[in-house]
């Protein structure tokens, strides 16, 4: 066992793990952040991905210990600092991007970092920047519409601010 710590959603975390702990393994039982889901075990639907240090990653691929002094970011941190839904994960819910809601933290860590680098990406761009990301139930229309308004009210969030 070595001592792991990472800034998580802007908090340091401190935790236990052994040499074989996977990330996803870590941040649910050690740090009891349960929206991070394990999917496959595979790195096959995307269930799991959060971003370490800015790079979405699917952290049923990734040891504990790896991101020993990283910053990981899970779907717990995407919402605002008032509790509310973020921008993406209302987006999701107002366009009905889920069902069953279990691929919804991976689609919508997904979707935050192809938005974090194609802030108005076409219906073909999205679905691209998902294609790592299972779904078993929606057939994916409605989560493309959602990440489309979520990049329609981000970008007016930017003008707004100019």
């Amino acid at each position: 066992m070595a001592k792991v710590t990472m800034t998580v959603n802007g908090k340091e975390h401190s935790g236990e793990a052994e040499g074989r702990t996977l990330l996803v393994d870590f941040i649910r039982g050690e740090l009891g952040l349960t929206g991070t889901h394990v999917g496959c075990d595979t790195s096959q639907c995307g269930a799991c991905v959060v971003h370490v240090n800015g790079e979405s990653v699917k952290s049923c691929s990734v040891f504990a210990q790896a991101c020993d002094g990283a910053t990981v970011a899970t779907i717990e941190g995407m919402q605002n600092d008032d509790g509310t839904l973020g921008v993406l994960q209302a987006a999701f819910q107002e366009h009905h991007g889920l069902q069953c809601g279990f691929c919804t933290p991976g689609m919508v860590m997904s979707a935050s970092e192809l938005l974090k680098v194609n802030a108005s990406p076409t219906e073909e761009e999205i679905r691209e920047g998902l294609k790592g990301n299972i779904c078993r139930c929606t057939g994916y229309h409605n989560i493309v519409k959602a990440v489309q308004s979520a990049a329609a009210t981000m970008a007016g969030a930017a003008q707004a601010a100019e």
